[in-house]
């Protein structure tokens, strides 16, 4: 079952009704389609209406929207609101798409108690916002950011606040919300229920969770695994082509998949827009979705989506975060993600309510080893695959061409060219006339098509797969994002480093002999940033020599750099006063570093 959405997991009476949940609630839920309690639920549920704190390790799709609105809800119908004004609950979400997903879930779950749910977020009339507030709500589903400006403004207030959801939340502080989570947690009141669901458990979320949480219930659910003998919603696929060629083999591969509705993950805003406008111009129905784009813009593109009006969404991750839209038959990764959760996000919106869906990915030669990680930490398999060549494309083409010409056979209406027909058999071989149409029809789908160079899979010292390049003209192509501090130059620091002469070097990395501070900077992998350019902005904007620099990590949606104490506010100062790769950027200390 998706969050927030019908499916095919659903919910009964006596599923529910046996965990704790309202009476109401639970009849409710069967006319929704909901059979049976998830894992996620079984195990969140039981607590959260004990009033228990939960700190929850559940991915997109596991159904956890209902795992914390429905046994909160409850608690709010058998208890009533605590006095006071104010909201009862607040769930905090990433993205603005997540909060709408989450506020209709919850209106559905609490209307049999007429409980009333709101949706707050940035790009929205503050005004309305403002009124809907003042009338009263049960329960408020926001954005950080726009939580926080409520709460400056005293719109938002929290008298009457029994519990707190942190939905997401290691992609809330992906996004650099750190200290807008910190800032609204310290406002609610001290004795008030508090869960936190994430994909993942970095130490920043420990932090959040031992700070704000007490004595949580730990609840931890797995992705569902396909049983042995069963066969998989997913079909998970691999296509192994140099930086080059990525392009013409992605539009080969949905000339051959045909999706009926596909999302396509990239890494960059940029990218996004290139792969849009090249997909266009190529016949297709694509349309962009990025951090970019206005809120309207937004909404729009995905009204589009969902109606089918389009058939490719070209989609950064953060862009895509919390959107749930279950006719997708394809998700391909057009570079493969830099972690196994990221790509588990990514093909967990195909093959849902029990559909078959496909993931597609186009790993170059030397994104190998990420391949074997994903395998190794899903434990499923990805079929590497060859890329269509020119005359599977043309055989693809023709087998589409004869199965277009019998419909039009079947479907009949032919009288007005039966005539025209008979005109030419009487002086042609009427195979010949066939042969004609036919090749007219398909003219109108064939191209100049070069082939693309293959790359074959052989065995690597470890036994494990590695690639042969079928053309050996991209050796470098782009440098891959790699974890951890890196110096000056860029390179991993802790490791061996070759020197001039190619000879590896044991030296290890002095230690600075100032004091350091870290701080946080709101761009990282999504936006291309690279150690040289944090160094760079820094002894360019605040004066610092590079030798003062220390230690730089690089994330995806931000970065940390070590200075010195004594000159931290100087260099915080100076570069959100100016512009790092063309964006203005926020700086601030890290609240996680030490």
């Amino acid at each position: 079952m998706s969050d927030g959405e019908v499916g095919q997991d659903g919910a009964t009476v006596s599923g529910f009704g046996a965990l704790g949940v309202h009476p109401k609630i639970a009849e409710a839920l069967v006319g929704l389609g909901y059979e049976e309690p998830t894992p996620v639920q079984r195990a969140a549920i039981p607590p959260l209406l004990e009033g228990k704190d939960v700190l929850a390790l559940a991915a997109t799709g596991t159904g956890k929207t209902a795992a914390f609105s429905l046994p909160l809800l409850t608690r709010i119908a058998e208890k009533g609101r605590r006095a006071g004004n104010g909201p009862g609950v607040l769930i905090l979400v990433p993205t603005r798409e997540l909060a709408m997903q989450v506020a209709e879930a919850v209106h559905r779950y609490g209307k049999p108690l007429g409980l009333q749910a709101l949706a707050v977020y940035g790009g929205a009339s503050m005004e309305l916002q403002v009124r809907a507030l003042r009338r009263g709500v049960d329960v408020v589903i926001a954005t950080p950011g726009r939580a926080v400006d409520h709460i400056k403004r005293g719109t938002l207030v929290f008298d009457g606040l029994s519990a707190v959801v942190l939905d997401e939340a290691d992609e809330m502080l992906d996004m650099g919300f750190a200290e807008e989570l910190e800032a609204i947690l310290d406002a609610t009141p001290e004795n008030k229920q508090t869960a936190l669901f994430s994909a993942t458990l970095p130490p920043r979320i420990g932090g959040i969770a031992q700070k704000h949480l007490r004595q949580p219930v730990h609840v931890k659910v797995e992705r569902e695994v396909v049983a042995e003998g069963e066969s998989a919603r997913v079909r998970q696929v691999a296509y192994v082509v140099s930086r080059a060629h990525k392009m013409p083999a992605l539009a080969r591969v949905l000339d051959i998949e045909q999706p009926t509705s596909a999302i396509v993950f990239c890494r960059t805003r940029t990218e996004v827009d290139e792969l849009s406008e090249t997909l266009t111009a190529r016949g297709l129905r694509a349309e962009a979705l990025h951090g970019g784009l206005s809120q309207d813009q937004r909404d729009r593109v995905m009204q589009k989506f969902r109606a089918r009006k389009v058939d490719l969404l070209i989609a950064t991750d953060v862009a895509a975060r919390g959107l749930d839209v279950k006719h997708v038959s394809h998700v391909v990764n057009f570079d493969v993600p830099v972690d196994a959760e990221t790509y588990v996000h990514r093909i967990g919106r195909t093959g849902r309510a029990g559909r078959e869906g496909v993931a597609v990915t186009f790993a170059e030669p030397r994104e190998n080893r990420l391949l074997r990680n994903i395998e190794r930490q899903t434990g499923q398999k990805i079929e590497i695959a060859q890329v269509p060549t020119v005359a599977d494309l043309r055989a693809h083409r023709r087998e589409l061409v004869r199965a277009t010409l019998r419909e039009a056979v079947l479907e009949g209406d032919l009288e007005s060219w039966r005539g025209l027909v008979e005109s030419l058999a009487g002086e042609l071989d009427i195979m010949d006339v066939a042969a004609a149409a036919v090749k007219l029809v398909a003219a109108r789908s064939e191209g100049e098509e070069a082939e693309i160079p293959a790359v074959t899979p052989r065995p690597d010292r470890g036994g494990e797969r590695s690639f042969d390049r079928g053309d050996r003209g991209d050796r470098g192509g782009e440098r891959g994002s790699r974890e951890g501090a890196r110096d000056l130059r860029g390179k991993p620091i802790g490791r061996e480093s070759r020197g001039a002469t190619g000879e590896r070097s044991a030296k290890p990395r002095r230690e600075p002999t100032w004091q350091a501070a870290r701080l946080w900077i709101g761009a990282g992998r999504r936006l291309k940033m690279r150690p040289a350019d944090l160094v760079g902005a820094i002894a360019n904007e605040a004066g610092v020599d590079a030798s003062q620099i220390g230690a730089i990590q690089i994330a995806d949606g931000f970065s940390t750099v070590e200075v010195p104490e004594t000159i931290a506010e100087n260099v915080i100062n100076a570069l959100r006063g100016t512009k790092i790769k063309g964006l203005k950027v926020q700086v601030r200390r890290d609240r996680m570093g030490r």
